[in-house]
């Protein structure tokens, strides 16, 4: 296919997949489209050893990273706050909400040696920066450059413009997601490459538009830029609406996180496998920013009125890290109180998402029912 993302990155298919499993990465790259790792979550050395794996298994062939620093979050304006000041920011009713909710489910403290240590914020001190931070990101960039990405993906807010620099710099490109088009005007001013226009199904941090309406209205206002089409998308048919949409290819997310090689949690996979489309939520429970995510006892009690709202970005992160590591630790246990809290980031697409497949196989029967959707608008324009 010959599409201007195809040819700005020289693949075969415009089909780039999001994830946060190396595995994914490298399939979709194989299998002609270009795989972009999440990267927020991983500590600089985690990140090296993935991108060697990655770069070990793809050979030449293009693979991006994403990186997430919101346009604006508690401290942004004073440049952002190291753990110890968002710690600070923390207040005690919500600890103790927290503490509640886990002390309901029976869900058990971590081992001494895991106590410490969130997934989502790392190791170290409290002067280290806080999570979705420039500061906390830099490092990774600086990695991902290193080690030849051709793309670094911004997925709150346009990307800083040093980032933009530093891409330019070593011939990387840059993009980010816009849930509106003023955002994506914005986007297109700071300098980006390309811009992802997520409506309001996809997975993780979205707005509130969707994506029939959103695609045709930012391909508008971005003029020359390409554009990809994101939510809701994990089909050929949903492919082909997206590019007749107008769009020059398409981002998708939560259709790999049940595939063979995905690293989701057996529990969480499971619930999504027997999901609908109507079994996910736009919530702010595990980031301080509206994600939309599986419904589960985790989102019914930070969704409930009567108790505390969650925090805002990034104090609900540091706030939950820890007892989403505790939920999912304990989740292996069946039966468990912890299995219904388990939850996790994806789209309404999760409906149909029924069965485990390979990833490759989930690119091929992409582009399969992609050339029949196209076929068949083109056998009614003859008729």
């Amino acid at each position: 296919m010959k599409t201007p993302m195809t040819e700005m990155f020289g693949i075969d298919v415009p089909i780039f997949a999001f994830t946060h499993c190396r595995d994914v990465v490298a399939e979709v790259c194989k299998a002609g489209g270009l795989g972009v790792l999440g990267g927020v979550a991983h500590s600089p050395q985690q990140l090296e050893i993935d991108l060697e794996w990655i770069k070990d298994e793809i050979g030449d062939r293009p693979f991006g990273v994403d990186l997430i620093v919101p346009a604006k979050y508690a401290g942004s304006d004073e440049g952002g706050l190291n753990m110890g000041q968002v710690r600070d920011l923390i207040p005690a009713e919500a600890k103790q909400f927290l503490d509640g909710i886990l002390e309901r489910y029976d869900v058990p403290p971590l081992p001494t040696e895991e106590s410490e240590v969130g997934r989502a914020i790392g190791s170290g001190g409290d002067d280290r920066a806080a999570p979705m931070s420039a500061e906390s990101q830099d490092p990774n960039l600086d990695i991902a450059l290193a080690h030849g990405a051709s793309l670094i993906v911004n997925a709150l807010g346009p990307p800083p413009q040093h980032m933009i620099e530093r891409c330019k710099e070593v011939g990387a490109k840059t993009g980010a997601l816009a849930g509106k088009a003023q955002h994506a005007e914005r986007h297109v001013n700071a300098g980006v490459d390309f811009i992802i226009a997520q409506g309001s199904e996809a997975g993780g941090h979205t707005g509130e538009i969707g994506t029939m309406v959103l695609i045709p209205e930012i391909v508008d206002a971005v003029g020359d830029t390409p554009v990809l089409g994101a939510g809701g998308i994990g089909r050929g048919r949903q492919m082909a609406a997206a590019m007749a949409l107008g769009a020059a290819g398409v981002w998708c997310g939560s259709v790999w996180l049940t595939t063979e090689e995905a690293e989701t949690h057996p529990v969480v996979k499971e619930k999504f496998l027997s999901a609908t489309s109507s079994d996910t939520i736009r919530s702010r429970s595990r980031t301080g920013k509206h994600a939309r995510q599986l419904k589960s006892a985790w989102t019914e009690e930070w969704e409930n009125p009567a108790t505390p709202m969650p925090l805002g970005m990034p104090m609900q992160m540091v706030l939950t890290s820890e007892a989403i590591q505790r939920i999912d630790r304990a989740a292996y246990n069946e039966g468990s109180g912890a299995e219904q809290l388990s939850n996790y980031f994806v789209g309404q697409i999760v409906g149909n998402m029924n069965e485990s497949k390979s990833t490759a196989r989930v690119v091929f029967e992409m582009l399969e029912e992609f050339i029949e959707a196209t076929q068949y608008l083109a056998s009614q324009l003859e008729a």
